[in-house]
C-alpha cells in the first residue's frame, strides 16, 4: 500500500521551491517589468517552465542591446515596456536569424536546430502576447512572423529484440568485467537493472523517476505514484517484470544508510543520495551503447519504447496518451500513431510491377 507521510517534503515539492528561487535570479537579469509576466504564468506553467522562458527571453534583450543598432549598449535593466512598441517585424526576423549562431555574454558559441529555434520563438510570441492582451502595448510583431517548421522525425525507439538484449545484457556484462569496473557493476546492478526495467515497463519520464519515494510504490497493487507535469499526480500500474526488478533492487537498497535528507528516495547514487537526471542519463547511455551504435538511446527514447509498444499492443491511441500522461491525445497522435516499419515492409511486398 502507497503510505503518506504528512511531514515528507517530496523531490518535486524541494525541486519547485529551488526553482522559484533561481527564477528570481534570473528575473533580476531582464527588465522590470518582465515581472509581470511571469508572475501571471505562475498560474498556468511550472516554475522549471518559466525559468526556460525567462532564459529564452533574456536572449532577445541580449540580442537587442547588443546588436540591434538603436538599442546597442543599453543596460538591459534599464529598458521600458516602450520598447516593445518600437520593435518591428523585421527586427524580430532578424532574431530568429541571430538565434541560428551567436556567442553568449560568456563568449561561448551558442547554435539552435529547429527545435531551439520553435521554442526560443514561442517563448517570445507568449511574452508580446501577454503585453498586448493586458493593453499594455499596441503592437504585437510576432505575429507578423511566420514560426520555424519542425520537420517530424523519426521515432528512434528500441526495437522488441534489442529490449530483451538489453535486459539480458545487463544481468550478464559482469561475467566480463574485472577490478574496479566489477566492483562497482556489482554494486549498481540491481539498481540499474531496475531503474531501467521500469523506465522501459511503465514510460515514465526521467523526472518522474528520479523523483519517486519509496513510500510511492505500491506492491499490493503493482502501482507506482508519480507527480507528472504541472504537478498532478497519477498512479502508474506496472507488470511482473517490473515488480521483480523492484523486489531484488529494494532488498540492496536496505543496506544502505543514506545521507540525511535522502531517506525517502527509491534510487540511490553510489553517494548514498537521491540519484539524479544526468546519472540515469549516463547509465541509459551506457548500457544501451552495447546493444546499438545507429541509435542514440536516452531515457526520453526508452519513453518512447514503451509508448510505441503499447500502441502497437492495443491500438488505443487514447489510452497510450493516459498512462504517458499527454494532456493532449494530438502530442500522442504525433508521436505514436505514424506507420511502423512491419506496415511498411507489407507495403513493399503489396505491390508487384510484373505478373510472376
Amino acid at each position: 500500500m502507497i503510505l503518506m507521510d504528512s511531514k515528507r517534503v517530496t523531490y518535486h515539492a524541494q525541486t519547485d521551491q529551488a526553482n522559484t528561487l533561481k527564477l528570481r535570479e534570473v528575473l533580476r537579469t531582464l527588465p522590470p517589468f518582465a515581472s509581470d509576466f511571469f508572475r501571471a504564468a505562475a498560474n498556468t506553467t511550472a516554475a522549471s517552465t518559466r525559468i526556460k522562458y525567462a532564459y529564452d527571453i533574456r536572449i532577445f534583450f541580449q540580442f537587442l542591446t547588443s546588436e540591434n543598432p538603436v538599442f546597442r549598449g543599453t543596460a538591459i535593466e534599464d529598458l521600458q515596456i516602450s520598447v516593445l512598441d518600437r520593435i518591428t517585424a523585421m527586427d524580430i526576423e532578424e532574431y530568429m536569424d541571430y538565434l541560428k549562431a551567436y556567442r553568449d555574454p560568456d563568449g561561448q558559441y551558442i547554435t539552435n536546430g529547429e527545435k531551439g529555434l520553435k521554442r526560443k520563438m514561442s517563448a517570445l510570441r507568449s511574452f508580446y502576447a501577454y503585453y498586448y492582451k493586458h493593453e499594455m502595448i499596441r503592437t504585437n510583431p510576432t505575429l507578423l512572423v511566420d514560426m520555424p517548421k519542425l520537420h517530424q522525425k523519426a521515432i528512434v525507439r528500441l526495437d522488441a529484440d534489442e529490449v530483451a538484449r538489453l535486459l539480458d545484457y545487463m544481468e550478464e556484462c559482469g561475467q566480463s568485467l574485472t577490478g574496479q569496473q566489477k566492483v562497482y557493476y556489482e554494486k549498481t546492478k540491481e539498481r540499474d537493472i531496475a531503474l531501467i526495467t521500469l523506465l522501459l515497463g511503465t514510460g515514465i519520464r526521467v523526472s518522474e523517476c528520479v523523483g519517486l519515494d519509496v513510500e510511492d510504490v505500491d506492491f499490493r497493487n503493482n502501482g507506482i505514484k508519480v507527480t507528472r507535469k504541472g504537478g498532478n499526480e497519477m498512479i502508474v500500474y506496472f507488470g511482473d517484470e517490473v515488480r521483480r526488478a523492484l523486489l531484488n533492487y529494494l532488498e540492496v537498497r536496505r543496506g544502505i544508510t543514506p545521507l540525511s535528507g535522502h531517506e525517502h528516495a527509491l534510487f540511490y547514487s553510489t553517494q548514498r543520495k537521491r540519484i539524479g537526471v544526468k546519472a540515469v542519463e549516463n547509465l541509459v547511455k551506457k548500457y544501451c551503447s552495447h546493444i546499438t551504435t545507429t541509435k542514440k538511446i536516452t531515457p526520453h527514447k526508452l519513453r518512447s519504447t514503451y509508448g510505441t509498444a503499447l500502441y502497437q499492443e492495443t491500438g488505443d491511441i487514447y489510452l497510450v496518451a493516459d498512462v504517458l500522461g499527454h494532456k493532449d491525445v494530438n502530442t500522442t497522435k504525433k508521436h505514436y500513431a505514424a506507420l511502423d516499419d512491419s506496415r511498411r515492409r507489407m507495403a513493399a511486398r503489396a505491390v508487384h510491377l510484373r505478373e510472376d
